[in-house]
C-alpha cells in the first residue's frame, strides 16, 4: 500500500492536542453519542445492558474524560466485552479506519526523539498520547478480537503494542486488513505515516 509522510515536505505536522475537558454539557452529548452507538451495534456486546454501562461510567467521571478523548480523535469508542472476574466493561476504538486525529506518530518518545534530531517532525508518538488519554494500545491479540466483529482498517493501519525485544532492536509493530484477512507487520519505530494512527482500550 502506498503510504505517505511528512518526509520530504520540510514542515512540520502540528501536534496532536487532546481535550481533557468535559462540561456539563459535552458529558450529556457524549453519554448520548455513546449510547446510540451501542443500540447500533448490538452484535458487538451481546447480552450486555447500557444501563449498567451509564451507570460505571457515572460513577467514574475520569473514564469519560477518557472516552471523550476517544470520540475526539475519531475512534467512536464503543463497549466490546464484559470482564467478569473484574466486573469491568471493555471498550475498545471501533471506527472504520484507524482514528483519523491520531495518525502521522511514531511508536513512541525515543522513536520521536531520534526523527526530531533529524529535523523530521511527526505529530507525536503514539504512547505518549494514549497515556495522556488514559487509554491502552491495543495488543495484537485484542486487535484480533476486534476484528472478529467487523471489517476495521482496510484503508489504513494502526501500531499495536510491542514486544520489549522487538523495541529493543529498533522496531514497532502494526496491523491491518486486507483480503478478508488480518495482518502483522513491522517497520522502525521512528516510522509515520498519514494512514497509520492506533486503536486503544479503556476499562470501566
Amino acid at each position: 500500500m502506498a503510504k505517505k509522510s511528512s518526509k520530504g515536505s520540510g514542515k512540520p505536522i502540528p501536534k496532536i492536542e487532546i481535550n481533557l475537558e468535559l462540561s456539563a454539557e459535552q458529558l450529556k452529548e457524549l453519554l448520548k453519542t455513546l449510547k446510540v452507538r451501542f443500540e447500533k451495534n448490538m452484535n458487538r456486546h451481546n447480552g450486555i445492558e447500557w444501563s449498567k454501562i451509564q451507570s460505571s461510567l457515572e460513577a467514574h467521571p475520569e473514564k469519560l474524560v477518557s472516552l471523550n478523548a476517544m470520540e475526539g480523535t475519531g475512534g467512536e469508542p464503543d463497549v466490546v466485552g464484559y470482564d467478569k472476574k473484574t466486573g469491568e466493561y471493555i471498550f475498545y476504538d471501533c471506527s472504520a479506519e484507524s482514528p483519523i486525529g491520531r495518525r502521522s506518530m511514531c511508536y513512541d518518545g525515543e522513536a520521536q526523539e531520534e526523527r526530531e534530531k533529524k529535523g523530521v517532525h511527526p505529530a507525536g508518538n503514539v504512547i505518549d498520547l494514549a497515556a495522556a488519554m488514559g487509554i491502552e494500545l491495543l495488543t495484537e491479540e485484542e486487535y484480533r478480537a476486534l476484528q472478529q466483529l467487523g471489517n476495521f482498517d482496510t484503508k489504513t493501519e494502526s501500531w499495536v503494542k510491542t514486544p520489549t525485544e522487538i523495541r529493543k532492536l529498533g522496531g514497532a509493530l502494526f496491523c491491518d486488513r486486507r483480503y478478508e484477512h488480518v495482518f502483522v507487520f513491522h517497520n522502525s519505530a521512528p516510522s509515520f505515516y498519514a494512514a497509520r494512527g492506533f486503536r486503544g482500550s479503556l476499562r470501566v
